[in-house]
C-alpha cells in the first residue's frame, strides 16, 4: 500500500513562475550553472547551486555555501517570491515535448515505502553524490528538486486528471527556452484528493524513474532527523519526500549511448572480427538508430554498422536480457576490458537527446568507437525493480526533465 500524500507547497507567484523554474541542478557543470544564473538571476538554480553566488574558486561544498542556499530560499519566501498553499493539495504537472504529453501527480511520497521496497529502485547510488544533496536538503529545511516516480496506469487517477485538465484553469502555463511546455493545475477538491490517495493506497509498487540520488538523500535526511527527534512519529514532514508520479502509459525512455576512447590494443579489423563472433555485422551508408530490441548501432573508423545480436546470447533474464547488458557482458567487459563502466575513464555516456551527431563528433575528437542503443522499455525497468535487481549504469534517459523551483516541500 503506497502512502502518497497531498501537501501544502511553497511555489512561485504565477507572474514569475517561468523565470524561477530551472532544469535540475545536476545537468549543469559549475561554469554552465554560473552562466545560467547570470542570464536569469531569478532562476531557482541559484538556490540549487548556491556556489554561483561565490567567487569561482570558492569551495562549493563549504558550510557557507549551503547556508547561502537556506538564506536565499527563505528570504524569497519572506519577500513573496514564493507563496505557501493554504491547505494540502495535489498538483498536476503537465509537460509537452515534441507533441508528446505526460502528466504527473505532484505529491509527497513516504520514506517508509522506500525502506520497505514499495518504492522500488533500479540503480545504485554513489555516496559522494548523495552527500551534497543531503547537506543541501538538511540545511535548507526543504526539498527543492522532485523525484521522478512512475506507476502503472490507474483508471481512477486518470479520471481526476482528465476532469481537472478539461475544466480547470492552470496556475502556470509557459514554454521554456528548450521548447518544453509546462502547465500546472491545483487539485484541492476533497473528493478528488481522496480518490487519488485511495488509488495509490491500492498499489504495492511505485518505481523510481529518475532521481535515485535525490531520493536516497531525502531518505538519509529523514533518518538523521528521526534519530534526533525526541518524538518521532513516522508521519512528520521529513518522513516524506517531494515527488512527481507519472503513469507508465505516458512515459518514453530515450536511448543512452556509449562512446569508447580506445580498442584495448586491437586494430579496427581485429575488433570487427571479434565482435562478429557475437553479432551479425552489416555496414550502413548512414548513421544507425536501432529500430528494435537486440539491435545495436556501431560507429568505428568513420563507418556505421548495424549489429544483430546472435540468438545464443539473448536472454529472458530481467537484467541480462537488457540491450545495455548484452553490450556490457559480450563486448565492453570481455573485448574492451571495461568491467566497471561507472568509474572507467575509457568510456563515456551520451544521452539520446543529443542525437547520433554527438556520437560522430566524439569519434572525431576524443573517442574511436561508439554504440547507439535501442532504448530500455519502461516495463523492462519495472521487471528489474520487481526482481530486486539493478540495471547497468546509464541504462535509461528520461525526457523531458522535471523543472526545479515550481514546488518546494518544507521539512
Amino acid at each position: 500500500m503506497a502512502d502518497i500524500r497531498a501537501f501544502a507547497a511553497y511555489r512561485p507567484r504565477e507572474d514569475i513562475a517561468d523565470r524561477v523554474a530551472a532544469l535540475p541542478y545536476d545537468v549543469y557543470n559549475r561554469e554552465e550553472a554560473r552562466a545560467e544564473v547570470v542570464r536569469e538571476p531569478m532562476s531557482f538554480l541559484a538556490i540549487d547551486r548556491p556556489e554561483t553566488q561565490f567567487p569561482e574558486d570558492y569551495d562549493m561544498y563549504s558550510e557557507e555555501v549551503y547556508r547561502k542556499a537556506h538564506d536565499m530560499l527563505w528570504g524569497e519566501i519572506e519577500d513573496g517570491t514564493f507563496v505557501h498553499e493554504s491547505k494540502p493539495c495535489y498538483y498536476l504537472y503537465e509537460q509537452t515535448m515534441n507533441g508528446r504529453v505526460q502528466t504527473g501527480i505532484v505529491a509527497c511520497s513516504s520514506v517508509r515505502d522506500y525502506d520497505n521496497n514499495i518504492i522500488k529502485k533500479h540503480e545504485n547510488t554513489l555516496a559522494k553524490k548523495e552527500a551534497d544533496r543531503i547537506h543541501h536538503v538538511d540545511t535548507c529545511d526543504a526539498q527543492t528538486g522532485p523525484i521522478f516516480l512512475c506507476y502503472r496506469e490507474n483508471e481512477a487517477i486518470r479520471g481526476v486528471i482528465n476532469r481537472v485538465k478539461g475544466e480547470d484553469k492552470p496556475v502556470y502555463d509557459f514554454v521554456t527556452a528548450d521548447g518544453i511546455k509546462s502547465r500546472v493545475f491545483i487539485v484541492d477538491n476533497e473528493n478528488e484528493i481522496d480518490t487519488i490517495k485511495t488509488a495509490f493506497e491500492g498499489m504495492d509498487s511505485i518505481y523510481i524513474a529518475d532521481g535515485h540520488h535525490r531520493c536516497a538523500s531525502a531518505v538519509k535526511v529523514a533518518k538523521k532527523r528521526r534519530e534526533a527527534d525526541p518524538n518521532p512519529t513516522g508521519n512528520k514532514e521529513y518522513d516524506f519526500f517531494l515527488s512527481v508520479l507519472f503513469p507508465d502509459s505516458e512515459l518514453m525512455i530515450m536511448d543512452y549511448n556509449r562512446v569508447i576512447k580506445d580498442l584495448n590494443g586491437m586494430s579496427e579489423s581485429e575488433f570487427l572480427s571479434k565482435i562478429s563472433e557475437k553479432f551479425d555485422v552489416k555496414e550502413e551508408a548512414e548513421a544507425v538508430k536501432p529500430s528494435r530490441k537486440y539491435e545495436v548501432g556501431m560507429l568505428l573508423g568513420g563507418k556505421w554498422y548495424r549489429l544483430y545480436t546472435h540468438d545464443e546470447i539473448k536472454s529472458s533474464d530481467a537484467v541480462d536480457g537488457l540491450d545495455v547488458s548484452v553490450l556490457q557482458n559480450q563486448v565492453l567487459t570481455p573485448l574492451l576490458d571495461i568491467s566497471d563502466p561507472k568509474n572507467d575513464p575509457r568510456i563515456d555516456f551520451v544521452g539520446g537527446i543529443r542525437g547520433l551527431s554527438e556520437l560522430e563528433k566524439r569519434c572525431k575528437n576524443d573517442c574511436v568507437l561508439a554504440f547507439s542503443m535501442y532504448p530500455t522499455d519502461i516495463h523492462e525497468l519495472f521487471a528489474v525493480a520487481d526482481a530486486g535487481r539493478l540495471m547497468p549504469p546509464k541504462s535509461t534517459w528520461f525526457e523531458p526533465k522535471l523543472l526545479s523551483g515550481l514546488f518546494i516541500h518544507a521539512i
